[in-house]
């Protein structure tokens, strides 16, 4: 299979493939997302096949319109209206009850339904003028970092998709918050740009899912994705190191003397760069702005792999508000190997 390129003047094209039940990659606020029509199971099953991704792990259905929700989801609640009011289109996931119309292939198996509208105008043109609701999880091999930019949708998918619809790079970099609200409490399944103190100025008391503060079991079924599986993971071996500035950075030091030097490398900040004794430092942000830090984190993951680093050593974050979602991707990308200095 030839994989195409489109641009947005040749959208139309895109949206062909679509509607025919192909698959198509396209740019949000967050990452690049592997479009194909959400209400047909077989377009759903061609996106588990392509990314290589367990059929029990949901897809996320995205929309343009407010309007449309009805269609595909019900026992829509207050919390749920407020939520929708405040963060659409904008990097929220919110999942509900799912109408008959979904099929269980689109939600991993559930009675539920992932659901959100992308603050993207290539996106919700997309979306908008094809007609459909589009399942549309990140456009990576499954358990790869996610793709920020058409380039990396094709070097793990070319050949394995219909098309990528290329709108340059992406804002945020990091994939949306999901938020349980198909019953009386919500719960934040996966953190993101949206956190749990924005979240609670809006509706209250919003609750954690347990996983994210003690990891996923092996025989869970996923209620989203990003849950339960090895995700965002490089092919190096990245282990973290956390603790205070000073002893981050010895003891990162330390290890580097037993690491080959042409194979290591430190993800590091700003602030930190020049403290390390490596060949290889990538800087991933400013500690002064933690969205530089989330921006950078998978296209600096790919670009170590493009290096052939084989071991990768890197700073641990703030654990609270967006850097709670930073450290998320980051444990994931881990394995959950962790030292404390």
């Amino acid at each position: 299979m030839e994989t195409k390129i489109y641009k947005e003047a040749n959208l139309i094209e895109a949206i062909q493939v679509l509607k025919e039940g192909g698959l198509v990659a396209f740019p949000t606020e967050t990452v690049y997302g592997l479009g194909a029509d959400a209400l047909k199971k077989e377009a759903s099953k061609k996106i588990y096949e392509a990314k290589g991704r367990p059929s029990d792990n949901p897809l996320i259905v995205h929309i343009a319109r407010e309007e449309d929700l009805s269609r595909i989801a019900k026992n829509i609640s207050l919390d749920a209206q407020k939520l929708m009011k405040a963060f659409w289109p904008g990097p929220l996931t919110l999942i509900f009850k799912k109408q008959d119309i979904v099929p269980y292939e689109t939600t991993g198996g559930l009675d539920t339904v992932a659901v959100r509208m992308p603050n993207h105008k290539l996106a919700l043109r997309l979306i908008e003028e094809s007609g459909l609701f589009l399942a549309a999880p990140s456009a990576n091999t499954s358990g790869r970092p996610s793709p920020t930019c058409a380039a990396h949708v094709l070097e793990d998918l070319s050949g394995k998709i219909d098309g990528v619809l290329d709108g340059g790079e992406v804002n945020l970099g990091l994939e949306s918050t999901i938020v349980d609200v198909s019953s009386k409490e919500a719960v934040i399944l996966r953190p993101g740009f949206i956190t749990k103190e924005m979240l609670e100025k809006v509706i209250g008391n919003v609750q954690l899912d347990p996983t994210l503060l003690e990891g996923a079991k092996e025989n869970m079924k996923p209620k989203a994705p990003g849950m339960k599986y090895k995700h965002y993971a490089p092919k190096g071996n990245l282990t973290i190191v956390m603790g205070e500035t000073s002893q981050v950075v010895n003891k990162i030091n330390t290890l580097l003397l037993s690491s080959p030097k042409d194979k290591v490398a430190v993800i590091a900040t700003e602030e930190t760069k020049d403290l390390y004794q490596c060949n290889q430092v990538r800087v991933i942000g400013t500690r002064k702005d933690e969205a530089t830090i989330a921006a950078h984190l998978y296209r600096i993951l790919r670009e170590l792999d493009e290096l052939g680093v084989e071991i990768i050593y890197s700073e641990g974050f703030s654990e609270s508000g967006l850097g709670f979602a930073i450290m998320n991707r980051l444990v994931k990308a881990a394995g959950h190997q962790i030292i404390y200095a």
